[in-house]
């Protein structure tokens, strides 16, 4: 552990990504940074740090698995009376799936800060260091229990539901789907491990092959990244009717990033239609988060109603 003094105890958990990786002599970037190593390049914070190595992978290649063994890690670290906060180290790729996956499944007593970089820890603009110090102070502050999990990255703080990655490139990265002020916490403890829910996306004039793979391939729940506010044409209406009668959910989110999600429009296929048909309409979950809250139903075996409720407005302020 390090620090000094009597100072709160923060309890950093490493997982892998940008924030840990170097460039090899291939110009590849991995993973390959410890969570001493990267507490080492912290400037000086008013905190003792414990480094908790869990894994290092590119969030890319997380599995619900890996997702499951870092909710796991933080309910640790929420029942060790010695640990003011959290901290996790995580990849930009997956960081909204992750830390909403946290949110869902533990109701906090102390404050709980996702933080990770988009540039390496030896690129000459490295964010890490800055990111993760000021994850450290927002773990720090007891008020921020109240708000659910969240985001420090970037010079942001945000809120795990509804977050979404902006950019590829830029230091601040993340924004919100909407301005809510907090999801209340579900208590949707059960593991997720073993629960497959698919990403279908859809596009203008697409057919329904992808779903029927989907269904054939054995998966539980199905998300669709549709068009607009969650619209499709008469295949995808058909499609959902078929999934419905198998008692497969199927959640309809949107490839557009930011705003309320309405099921208004019809058509054969618009989202009114779908729900028509038997889908469930996400308010502002976007798929990558809306493919966590379905897992995270099906594991608690949620009844229908549940699971059309959850992804209203039931779960937010």
């Amino acid at each position: 552990m390090s620090g000094q003094g009597d100072t709160q105890l923060v309890a950093v958990i490493a997982t892998g990504g940008t924030i840990a990786s170097r460039r090899g002599a291939d110009g590849a970037s991995t993973p390959s940074l410890s969570g001493e190593d990267l507490l080492a390049l912290v400037p000086q914070i008013s905190a003792r740090l414990k480094p908790v190595d869990l894994m290092a992978k590119d969030s890319s290649s997380l599995t619900l698995a890996d997702m499951q063994r870092i909710s796991d890690a933080v309910g640790l670290e929420l029942n060790d009376p010695a640990v003011a906060g959290v901290v996790v180290l995580h990849g930009t790729d997956a960081m909204e799936e992750s830390s909403l996956l946290v949110n869902l499944q533990h109701s906090l007593t102390k404050p709980v800060v996702f933080t990770g970089a988009q540039f390496t820890a030896d690129h000459p603009n490295a964010d890490g260091p800055v990111n993760l110090a000021q994850a450290i102070e927002t773990a720090l502050d007891r008020q921020n229990v109240q708000k659910g999990v969240l985001l420090s990255f970037g010079g942001r703080c945000l809120p795990a539901w509804g977050l979404y990655k902006l950019s590829a490139d830029a230091a601040d990265a993340f924004r919100s789907a909407r301005p809510l002020v907090q999801a209340a916490a579900p208590n949707l403890a059960a593991p997720v491990a073993d629960i497959r829910v698919d990403i279908v996306a859809i596009h203008p004039g697409c057919d329904a092959t992808h779903i029927d793979a989907s269904l054939q391939a054995g998966a539980g729940g199905i998300v669709l990244a549709a068009l607009g506010s969650g619209n499709a044409n008469p295949d995808i209406a058909e499609a959902v009717k078929r999934c419905a009668e198998r008692g497969v959910p199927v959640v309809v989110s949107s490839r557009v990033p930011e705003g309320r999600l309405v099921a208004s429009y019809g058509g054969g296929g618009g989202g009114h239609d779908l729900v028509a048909a038997g889908a469930v309409h996400s308010s502002t979950l976007r798929p990558g988060q809306a493919r966590i809250l379905l897992a995270a139903l099906l594991a608690s075996k949620s009844t229908a109603e549940t699971i059309v409720s959850a992804f209203g407005e039931l779960l937010s302020h």
